[in-house]
């Protein structure tokens, strides 16, 4: 017998629309500082970016679903939930394509090109864009009683081969990502601690030599946490996912429902936390431009109470050309 719908509460909505809003917050601050700065815009930031496209898109597909709480399959439930399917997926492949990237830079020490940035983008955009497109012709997206997902729409409740869709719509490549990114990052801090070592038992002939520029960048390693902070975010739903094929009543757990939900969307606003406000350059540049911006309005204001308070000097004992001076001085 299938388990019932899983009923989403008022307060379960509230948490996830807000971790919805946060995701989408961050990744526009991501994308902004990427506009805004071309001297922060390094290859690894470039990924960031494209991750945070993939996040933002997701963030708003997934709040409209939460909000509308669909009951049933509709033309706006098949539209969000094949955006949230390619945003989602999307999201995956460059969480890969990240931690690929760090271990071709740091461990294999090889350059790379445009020719690895092209390939990431026909993987990341092409495969699910095709995986999406093959799933509505097929009209395998619609409701699925918030079981596998919380309230939004994703593989339809009545297809046969829905855990055959499931599997291809996201979770083969959710699980792919949790066999293959710990093993990257292990390799990765592996290579990583011994360099570490090997700098520290010939540090003191390279304090005669000049400066040791390391290959990695902070950023470099800062990314190197986007693929724990995934797992972390991401394993609600795979347990969401396998407790649904057990059949198990377990699924509409409550703690389980809202980590699934926060889980699912907070990945932008993960990505905010550990590259603009953890970062020191971006997190300088910003404030420093929020600051600027708030003593900008400070002294206009205080420019025009000081013109309304203040009375102007009579202009009959100044001579004409200083008072033109004066005039076009102001404007």
């Amino acid at each position: 017998m299938p388990l019932p719908a899983t009923e989403l509460h008022t307060s379960e909505r509230v948490v996830v629309l807000v971790s919805c809003v946060l995701s989408f917050l961050g990744s526009s601050l991501l994308v902004c500082t990427h506009a805004l700065w071309p001297e922060l815009r390094t290859r690894p930031r470039q990924l960031l970016l494209y991750l945070s496209l993939a996040d933002l898109l997701s963030a708003l597909s997934y709040f409209y679903g939460v909000l509308q709480d669909f009951d049933k399959t509709s033309w706006d439930c098949v539209l969000q939930g094949a955006l949230s399917t390619f945003s989602n997926t999307s999201s995956f492949f460059w969480t890969m394509a990240v931690a690929l990237y760090l271990y071709i830079i740091i461990v294999r020490g090889s350059p790379t090109g445009t020719g690895l940035l092209c390939c990431f983008h026909i993987v990341s955009w092409g495969v699910p864009l095709g995986i999406t497109v093959a799933a509505v012709a097929m009209k395998k997206i619609g409701y699925d009683a918030s079981n596998v997902s919380v309230g939004w729409c994703w593989v339809n409740l009545d297809a046969e081969d829905r855990v055959l869709w499931m599997l291809l719509t996201g979770k083969v490549w959710e699980i792919l990502a949790y066999v293959t990114l710990p093993v990257l990052y292990i390799l990765i801090k592996k290579h990583i601690n011994r360099a570490h070592a090997a700098l520290s038992e010939y540090r003191p002939i390279l304090s005669r030599a000049p400066a040791f520029q390391p290959r990695t960048s902070i950023a470099d390693k800062k990314l190197i946490l986007i693929p724990v902070i995934f797992i972390i975010l991401r394993i609600w739903s795979t347990v969401r996912f396998i407790l649904t094929l057990c059949n198990s009543p377990a699924v509409q757990n409550s703690v389980l429902v809202v980590l699934h939900g926060i889980g699912n969307t907070f990945q932008g606003g993960a990505n905010c936390i550990m590259f603009v406000l953890c970062t020191r350059a971006v997190r300088t540049r910003l404030f420093s431009s929020i600051w600027c911006c708030c003593c900008n309005e400070l002294d206009l204001a205080s420019q025009r109470s000081d013109g309304f308070w203040q009375h102007p000097e009579p202009h009959k004992d100044v001579p004409a050309p200083e008072r033109i001076k004066s005039v076009l001085s102001s404007t």
